[in-house]
């Protein structure tokens, strides 16, 4: 293999081990556009395992510092050291061949330097500027690789990016505690009147369904806003996997639904087969229904 084909080769076993999901619905993109796809995780994936590994303020500030340099070598063409860093020439192909912007790279460090140690939201704007940082921005860098980058597909990536990192969230919410992260704004617990005893106490409290109900009805009208641009998305394959992201991430807010709402058993799955049978439909060009008109919203 050439070192380019031993770079993407190990972006694509970085997404195989860590984005199950993604990997799953990856494979009905043509293989360039997946070849990207993969080494676009693979800079993300990297860039967080390294900061959240980190031990001390120092270390993580160092870890995103280590970052803009790697950012640097890419935009500048320099000669990179695959032993160090395997990856990064297909990453570096992969930016160049579609011309992706470096800033959409430099808000995914800044998010990562907000989903570090002890974490409290207090608002929807701040819970919305972090989900967009850590996950919007992301479906902002994939639209420039499956198209034209219009705003208006654009903003339904972003969008989409959203109601996938609200899900994240909702799913988590216990791993996250444990952490010490609470991602839900502290002002919307106020206003279903959930102290910190009563989110930990989760379903033991009367209030924690209906704020619950609250919270995934919102990500679901996230996934409802971005389904006009993915239906304006191509289809060669692009349009497929988006949908499949779509349709399997928002399942797993139904298997909340299912768990009673109990977050506090632990992270809810949706299923290998329950994913082929969503997949299925999707696959062979059923997509959900409900065309709606695609706003042209700034991102």
């Amino acid at each position: 293999m050439t070192t380019i084909a031993l770079s993407f080769e190990s972006c694509r076993l970085i997404t195989q081990t860590h984005a199950k999901t993604f990997y799953f619905a990856s494979h009905t993109l043509a293989p360039e556009i997946r070849q990207g796809a993969y080494a676009i995780y693979a800079f993300c994936r990297m860039a967080d395992d390294a900061v959240d590994l980190a031990t001390s303020e120092a270390d993580r500030k160092a870890a995103v510092i280590e970052f803009h340099a790697k950012l640097d070598s890419v935009y500048s063409t320099q000669l990179f050291d695959h032993q160090i860093d395997p990856w990064i020439e297909g990453f570096s192909k992969t930016v160049h061949r579609y011309q992706i912007p470096r800033i959409y790279f430099e808000e995914l460090l800044e998010g990562m330097t907000l989903d570090q140690g002890s974490v409290r939201i207090q608002t929807w704007e701040e819970l919305d500027r972090y989900c967009y940082l850590v996950a919007g921005v992301v479906g902002v860098i994939m639209t420039h690789l499956f198209t034209q980058p219009r705003p208006e597909l654009l903003a339904a990536a972003k969008d989409l990016g959203t109601a996938m990192q609200l899900t994240n969230i909702l799913r988590d919410i216990q791993e996250d505690f444990e952490r010490d992260r609470i991602y839900l704004p502290q002002e919307e617990l106020d206003q279903f009147g959930i102290t910190t005893e009563k989110f930990q106490q989760g379903v033991k409290n009367p209030e924690w369904i209906p704020f619950l109900q609250f919270q995934i009805q919102r990500a679901l009208d996230y996934y409802s806003r971005s389904e006009a641009g993915i239906r304006e998305l191509p289809q060669n394959g692009v349009q497929k996997t988006v949908w499949l992201m779509r349709v399997l991430y928002a399942e797993i807010l139904k298997e909340i639904e299912k768990s009673d709402y109990n977050s506090w058993k632990g992270r809810v799955r949706v299923s290998f087969l329950k994913k082929i049978g969503l997949a299925l439909p999707l696959i062979f060009g059923r997509f959900p229904h409900k065309p709606d008109k695609l706003e042209s919203r700034l991102v």
